[in-house]
């Protein structure tokens, strides 16, 4: 008996008639992608807006910690007499006019070429920090040195306490000094961090606080 149906190479099967199976792998994968990329979304900390690239920074001196904010987060906790925190200020300047005697910076004791220093409200007195493979480090500080560093850097007494830091380089011949905002000190504790490999760090690590220098650098007023 015959019939209307025609015969099916059932090699050309596949080929020929779309894999409802394949189709709906290949949407599952389109949609993964998606989430993944929506994940890496920066959020506020305090109310979960999404977030800029450039967005406002806050640091909560007691425990040092750095959270991502929206604008409006930053005005309403800062602006609050008990808030806890403390809005990080964006503004960078490098000091070409710095005044730092090779004795002075040996006397504070640093065992690396490279720190920042900051007023701790909590502690009462000026920290000093400086990278390392384990993250921040604080080191002993002789106060009468800085002492006598701030009276040859006036503008030192207009840092900001909690926010605002000393950032120093002195890697091999290099003598760079900014007043930065304490959030992009913390950035290149991480970034050397993340990037150090063995006991010298590698190459990949100092082209990154290259790059890091001389980003700040562009950026300063």
């Amino acid at each position: 008996m015959s019939n209307n149906y025609e015969e099916v190479d059932p090699k050309n099967t596949q080929s020929e008639i779309p894999n409802p199976k394949s189709a709906e792998s290949s949407a599952f994968a389109t949609l993964r992608r998606f989430v993944r990329a929506r994940a890496v979304v920066e959020r506020c900390e305090m109310c979960s807006a999404e977030l800029a690239t450039q967005h406002q920074h806050m640091v909560e001196p007691k425990s040092r910690q750095i959270i991502c904010s929206c604008q409006p987060c930053a005005v309403l906790f800062c602006n609050q007499s008990e808030t806890k925190y403390k809005s990080v200020p964006r503004r960078i300047r490098f000091l070409q006019d710095f005044h730092l005697t090779d004795a002075q910076w040996d006397n504070l004791t640093i065992p690396i070429n490279m720190a920042f220093f900051f007023h701790s409200t909590p502690d009462g007195k000026v920290v000093a920090l400086y990278p390392s493979p384990a993250g921040p480090t604080e080191s002993l500080l002789s106060l009468d040195t800085w002492d006598e560093i701030v009276q040859d850097n006036i503008i030192l007494k207009k840092m900001e306490p909690d926010v605002e830091a000393l950032l120093v380089n002195r890697v091999e011949d290099t003598r760079e000094y900014f007043l930065a905002p304490i959030d992009e000190c913390y950035k290149l504790v991480g970034l050397i961090r993340a990037h150090w490999r063995g006991l010298s760090g590698g190459a990949e690590v100092w082209t990154e606080i290259v790059s890091f220098f001389e980003s700040l650098k562009k950026r300063a007023s």
